[in-house]
């Protein structure tokens, strides 16, 4: 296969290049394309074979759900079972990157969902991914374009170095804003709202329009979210937390965080502050793996809130052991 990328203005996406995506789309093949959060790996949500080829692409396991990607609420409502707080959240929110995880409608395909009976919705804060939406009439099933497990992708050749001959197509809009994933509510209980996985929308802006506190869901609960089960956003070299009392070589590794440490690391990648860091965490991964360091150590943020609890769940999840 070979896969044809086009670039696209940020803002003012070109229509003939986004039509010639939203063909593929329609055909059953596969649009790699931006949002604010990360790149995201599209097919036909409606359409079994095309999501199949997604998990195909990327080696992801057939149970790990996948979002549905819409363009607007009402777009939702025709998918999955809306409720009064999805309603609101929705209205107040949407477009921005914040999934709501709602009963399924029938006909959306038991391999789109994960097999579950609910099925996760949102609306990308990204015109490129928007007009790609409307243009295809049909809900996209997307997670992030790149091999499982991998850090996903912030930009078009991340996306390209992954998926180079698995996928058809890959509309190249720039760097993305935000650079975590989104923000996953589980709303099925309307007493006892979950936050499946923190991302680019904070724990405490949903909470204060819910007039409700987001509970820590149980392992049959996580199942809902993309994200949540398997070790995620790792390059192929370990990543560490740094502690200062750590007693090691530090010069063929790399650190990247907010503080500097003052050790002498083989090369270093310093953030303004946590939103850039989360921004720039995995295309940090990304460019170190690139340079062969022997291992990544990264700084840990104190607080958890606001981006900073997803920062810390993408850390932990792509340290694995090495903590």
């Amino acid at each position: 296969m070979i896969t044809i990328m086009r670039k696209v203005s940020t803002f003012n996406p070109e229509r003939k290049i986004i039509n010639e995506a939203a063909k593929i789309i329609t055909s059953g093949g596969l649009v790699a394309f931006p949002t604010e959060t990360v790149y995201g790996l599209g097919a036909d949500a409606l359409n079994p074979d095309a999501v199949r080829k997604i998990y195909a692409a990327k080696g992801r396991p057939s149970d790990n759900p996948l979002i549905l990607h819409v363009h607007s609420p009402e777009h939702a409502a025709q998918l999955v079972h809306m409720n009064a707080q999805a309603e609101r959240l929705a209205k107040i929110f949407w477009p921005a990157p914040l999934t709501l995880v709602l009963p399924a409608k029938p006909h959306i395909p038991l391999i789109t969902r994960g097999g579950l009976d609910t099925a996760a919705v949102r609306m990308p804060d990204n015109p490129t991914a928007l007009a790609l939406i409307e243009a295809s009439h049909t809900p996209i099933a997307a997670p992030s374009a790149n091999i499982s497990g991998r850090p996903s992708p912030t930009d078009a050749q991340s996306v390209f170095a992954d998926m180079d001959g698995r996928i058809d197509f890959i509309l190249d809009g720039g760097s993305v804003d935000i650079g975590i994933e989104s923000t996953v509510i589980d709303l099925t209980n309307h007493e006892k709202p979950l936050m499946l996985r923190p991302g680019g929308m904070s724990r405490e802006i949903i909470e204060n329009e819910l007039g409700l506190t987001l509970s820590v869901p149980g392992t049959d609960s996580a199942k809902r979210s993309p994200g949540t089960r398997y070790r995620h956003y790792a390059p192929s070299i370990p990543v560490r937390i740094w502690h200062e009392e750590s007693d090691i070589d530090t010069h063929t590794a790399g650190y990247m965080g907010v503080h500097d440490t003052h050790k002498n690391f083989g090369d270093v990648v310093l953030f303004d502050d946590f939103a850039n860091y989360a921004r720039g965490l995995f295309a940090g991964f990304r460019k170190f793996e690139r340079e062969g360091v022997s291992c990544i150590f990264v700084e840990w943020p104190e607080s958890n809130s606001g981006i900073c609890e997803g920062l810390r769940d993408r850390i932990k999840r792509a340290a694995g052991c090495y903590v």
